[in-house]
């Protein structure tokens, strides 16, 4: 019996290469796809194209041979210069003899590695008129583009959809190896509160009063308050002056800051990374979103987590603020209280789940 759709063989497949070349959160909501991917094809060797700052999130991944790195930093160099290196990365690629590209990047670079791959099958989003070759000259299999909202990680799983790979609900979780020795380094943080409220996105923070107002509520209530952030430097200045048990902002590295996450109490932050860290370990997390989509970004199969919004009917705009103001009003208007509302119900139920799980063990 033929199959419906027009999927490939992977059988033959043994070198794949995935390219995404997004954020650090987008790179770590891709790990599902390469997992499935393993699963299905289990001998073939499995790149990834990335950029040099999202190395953390995938080494150590089990189902991964080799990251290729895309550097930020070109942009800097003279014409030649990055063109140079653009074209020693594409050398490369071709080199590899990749028998599978995914691109899960709606984006130029992505497709010129499909092409310059030499892939016969090359699998790819629909990007309308923005490919400078059109999808049909670049991809094999091209996905359609979900016209309604649609969590990340299932927009990226329809890539592996398209050729012929379906994950049952229970393989599509997410992955973030962290080695033994930062287990070990982050291990006195252990049981604190983290707090994570700072973005490069400006117009994705929560006001620094309200922060400052939800730490002194905790601290009164007993709780270790570790703050953490990013090493940008105005991240980092911010959170000199909030009150904490520990401040580690910018002072670690990716795997120091997951390990953090895994081993909290619980923790608090707006849409970015350490979101989907605490869904990967599923640390009890409470996040605040404003102009961006908690059904496209929020919590990935986590119960031990709350999303808190403003029910404003403009959002979410995904706007850079008000009318581009950089400010979000459906962001700054939401109150401690109801933070501190939903990392008490959060923590409350936790508490219940331990007990059952203890009483279910004795009764054993």
């Amino acid at each position: 019996m033929q199959p419906y759709g027009d999927y490939p063989d992977l059988k033959r497949v043994r070198r794949v290469l995935i390219v995404k070349l997004r954020h650090l959160g987008d790179v770590l909501l891709t790990t599902p796809v390469v997992t499935n991917l393993k699963n299905q094809c289990p001998d073939a060797q499995i790149d990834f194209l990335i950029y040099q700052e999202g190395r953390e999130i995938l080494e150590g991944h089990p189902a991964i041979s080799n990251l290729l790195y895309v550097d930020r930093s070109w942009k800097k160099l003279k014409l030649l210069q990055r063109l140079a290196r653009e074209w020693q990365l594409l050398r490369q690629i071709r080199k590899n003899s990749y028998d599978l590209v995914i691109n899960l990047t709606e984006g130029d670079r992505g497709a010129i590695a499909g092409v310059v791959s030499g892939a016969s099958i090359r699998v790819g989003f629909d990007g309308g008129r923005s490919y400078f070759l059109g999808c049909k000259k670049i991809y094999s299999h091209t996905v359609k583009q979900c016209p309604t909202p649609r969590h990340r990680v299932e927009r990226d799983l329809d890539a592996l959809r398209r050729i012929g790979i379906f994950p049952k609900p229970e393989e599509r979780d997410l992955t973030f190896f962290i080695p033994d020795a930062a287990l070990v380094a982050m291990a006195p943080y252990r049981g604190a509160i983290v707090i994570h409220a700072l973005s490069r996105w400006r117009f994705k923070c929560w006001p620094f009063e309200s922060v400052h107002a939800l730490i002194l509520e905790l601290l009164a209530h007993g709780e270790q308050v570790v703050l953490t952030s990013g090493p940008d430097r105005v991240e980092v200045e911010l959170l000199q002056g909030l009150p904490c048990s520990h401040n580690l902002g910018g002072k670690l590295s990716l795997k120091e800051l997951g390990a953090v996450i895994k081993g909290a109490r619980a923790c608090i932050t707006v849409d970015s990374l350490p979101l989907h860290m605490a869904s990967a370990f599923k640390t009890p997390v409470v996040v605040l979103f404003g102009p961006s989509s908690e059904k496209n970004w929020g919590p990935w199969m986590h119960p031990r987590s709350r999303v808190v919004t403003q029910n404003y009917s403009c959002r979410p705009c995904h706007l850079d603020g008000c009318g581009g103001s950089k400010v979000s009003d459906c962001l700054v208007t939401i109150p401690v209280s109801r933070v501190l509302g939903a990392l008490e119900l959060l923590l409350d139920l936790d508490q219940v789940d331990k007990r059952l799980r203890i009483i279910s063990c004795v009764e054993t």
